[in-house]
């Protein structure tokens, strides 16, 4: 019975011995684990297809982590919560952002990181969540997507009926102006062989014009030199002509000066004497021209001979 009895208690330390290893290498893995990755949360206001659980996130273009769970905000059902699983030594700051994007154009959807200056203190959790929070960016594809619906909103107002019926109708003027000109080609035909004749002739007198123009710059080019001698010399006699009148008048200065001062004071009266001698000798000139006899012989005058 004692053999028995210990082997039992042989049996049960191995087993509880088993557990406790099993137990403490569970929990050094998990230790080492939970050392080795720390959790973030992204709340994404936009769409997120292609987005899966295991879906990678990238730090600058460098995988750092996984997409861990997805699920839609309890308090908000159009934002998509994404919880994500990055390494502990990941440089995740509180400017860092988070966006989606696509590593090549077939490729699904990941969640790029950017962002986070050096000089930055580490994001940390926030009172009411269990895990600190990324703040997103618009990304490429959410861009993408509101240019489109912008443009098909300008080509749904662009292709509107009363549009497609105006261009109809311009389609039918150009037709109707079309044919006018197919009827009329003669016309046109004989217009543009007047036009092609006109610019023959336009350039013919251009080139006249420019020959003209080039014989006139060439004997202007000639004749230039002689020009500013003769300009030169007129200059010169100008000069000496001052030189002399500025002479005569310092000498006559006094003379002048006299002249201004008695001569033009006894011009007035003269002239008044001259128009009233005038006026008189008008007057006589009309009685002469009137009557020369009377006017010299007064009343002597001879009388004109009547015959009987």
């Amino acid at each position: 019975m004692e053999t028995k009895a210990n082997y039992v208690l042989i049996g049960a330390f191995t087993i509880l011995v088993s557990l406790f290893l099993l137990g403490f290498g569970l929990w050094a893995a998990k230790y080492s684990s939970e050392k080795s990755w720390r959790e973030y949360d992204v709340v994404f206001h936009e769409p997120v297809t292609g987005l899966t659980q295991g879906s990678s996130v990238q730090y600058n273009g460098i995988a750092i982590g996984t997409v861990d769970n997805l699920q839609l905000a309890p308090n908000d059902p159009r934002a998509v919560v994404a919880r994500l699983k990055l390494q502990a030594s990941a440089p995740i700051k509180t400017d860092t952002r988070a966006k989606l994007s696509l590593t090549s154009v077939t490729g699904p959807p990941i969640i790029q990181l950017t962002g986070g200056d050096p000089r930055s203190p580490p994001l940390r959790e926030t009172p009411g969540h269990d895990v600190p929070i990324i703040l997103t960016q618009p990304s490429a594809l959410q861009n993408i997507a509101d240019t489109a619906n912008r443009l098909f909103e300008r080509l749904d107002t662009m292709l509107s009926d009363e549009n497609v019926a105006r261009v109809s109708k311009t389609l039918d003027h150009i037709e109707t102006m079309t044919g006018s000109v197919s009827d009329r080609r003669e016309d046109l035909g004989a217009l543009i062989v007047n036009a092609r004749k006109a610019t023959e002739q336009l350039n013919t007198t251009l080139d006249g014009t420019n020959r003209a123009i080039t014989d006139l710059d060439r004997e202007l080019v000639k004749k230039l030199p002689m020009l500013i001698t003769k300009l030169d010399s007129t200059l010169n006699r100008l000069d000496s002509a001052a030189g002399g009148a500025d002479k005569i008048l310092n000498e006559n200065r006094a003379a002048i000066s006299s002249f201004a001062n008695d001569g033009l004071s006894q011009l007035g009266p003269t002239l008044g004497e001259l128009r009233t001698l005038i006026r008189d000798l008008r007057r006589i000139s009309d009685r002469l021209d009137a009557s020369p006899a009377r006017y010299l012989l007064g009343r002597d005058a001879p009388k004109e001979f009547e015959p009987k």
